[in-house]
């Protein structure tokens, strides 16, 4: 498959799918910086990024994609929406079927160069149902790696893509992220934030600061992934000839052991901390019953979002901290085709942490 890339000094026409969310924000960002005429769909349709034009559709509605997407002509898609339901069967429909009825409703234009989908390491550790059970390659995780037998949502997505870009003829990426850190609004699947959150309510109610997780998260090697690293390889990859047709991991590219993080973080905001000790301490068991205290802190601070639930997501950092296995990712394949970008993890947390205190997110 051949497809002209698109030179990175023209301004051309963008769409950010899931654009209300982390990474779709930071990718809005990214293409507006660089000259893009960025749209950005999602349901809401919120203007969360200056100078985005914006449009709303239920994006598991076939319809209301044809609808929202009949003006809309890009030349790159970039896809970092997921809906997720009880059962991995359900996921592998309405994920899959979104990728599908997504372009599908933009076919009719011709206009679409090249597709950049988000996925993550559950390609390699396998869906909610059955995560991290059964047979795993080695740490680091790499892109040439077989799917596992297990059925999940993201190879259904990515299924979905080959089959368009063979159909309408435009060039693809997958970008396997890991646990995303950055700056959202509205936005609470986000790392950052909830332990920011935390944090502030460790304070308010005169607690330790204590890790939630397994033994093996605060003992073993782990890496993250910068949201605005994984904007710049998506953009890369939908501008490089070097990205065309090719699945890439992204990582910040350093390794770090939570031991050795989280007393930093309680001190940046002033806190006594505790580590592992025999077992996870859970942050949904430790934060039950709290929302009237975040409540009592943004009234009394002025914040700009009095539900905790619009902020923090207790459910998902309690997953990625909590799980029993070593988990990073090889960024080999990435480097040697020209993508050389890197972030520091340690400074990363912390700016995103000081533009929250800026946004009046967290006091």
């Amino acid at each position: 498959m051949t497809s002209t890339p698109i030179p990175a000094t023209t301004r051309g026409r963008a769409l950010v799918v899931g654009a209300t969310g982390i990474t779709g924000q930071a990718v809005a960002r990214r293409l507006v910086a660089d000259g893009w005429d960025t749209t950005g769909l999602s349901r809401s349709g919120r203007e969360l990024v200056d100078q985005m034009a914006t449009v709303s559709a239920d994006l598991t509605s076939a319809e209301e994609l044809r609808t929202a997407l009949t003006d809309v002509h890009p030349e790159i898609v970039v896809i970092t929406a997921w809906t997720r339901r009880d059962t991995e069967a359900e996921n592998i429909e309405v994920n899959g079927a979104l990728v599908r009825d997504l372009l599908a409703a933009l076919e009719p234009a011709g206009s679409v160069r090249h597709v950049a989908l988000m996925t993550g390491l559950k390609h390699y550790l396998g869906p909610f149902e059955a995560y991290a059970t059964g047979v795993m390659p080695d740490t680091p995780f790499h892109e040439e790696e077989p799917r596992l037998e297990t059925p999940n949502f993201y190879y259904a997505q990515e299924d979905e893509l080959f089959a368009a870009a063979a159909r309408q003829g435009f060039t693809w990426s997958v970008h396997r992220a890991h646990t995303v850190f950055g700056f959202a609004t509205g936005n609470a699947m986000n790392m950052v934030a909830t332990l920011c959150a935390y944090a502030t309510l460790c304070r308010e109610l005169d607690r330790p600061f204590v890790f939630p997780g397994s033994q093996t998260q605060w003992d073993s090697l782990t890496d993250v992934t910068d949201a605005e690293l994984l904007a710049e390889q998506m953009v890369w990859a939908a501008t490089d000839p070097a990205g065309a047709d090719q699945a890439f991991n992204i990582a910040n590219g350093d390794v770090f052991r939570w031991r050795w993080l989280w007393p930093q973080i309680a001190a940046h905001f002033d806190l006594p901390w505790e580590g592992f000790e025999g077992e996870p301490r859970t942050l949904e068991h430790a934060m039950a019953g709290v929302e009237d205290t975040w409540t009592a802190i943004a009234q009394r601070e002025g914040l700009a979002e009095s539900r905790l639930d619009r902020v923090a997501s207790w459910w998902h950092t309690d997953g990625d901290l909590g799980r029993d296995i070593e988990v990073c990712t090889d960024m080999n394949k990435s480097r040697a085709a020209g993508f050389t970008a890197t972030r520091d993890t340690r400074a990363a947390f912390f700016d995103y942490a000081e533009r929250y205190r800026a946004a009046r997110i967290i006091p």
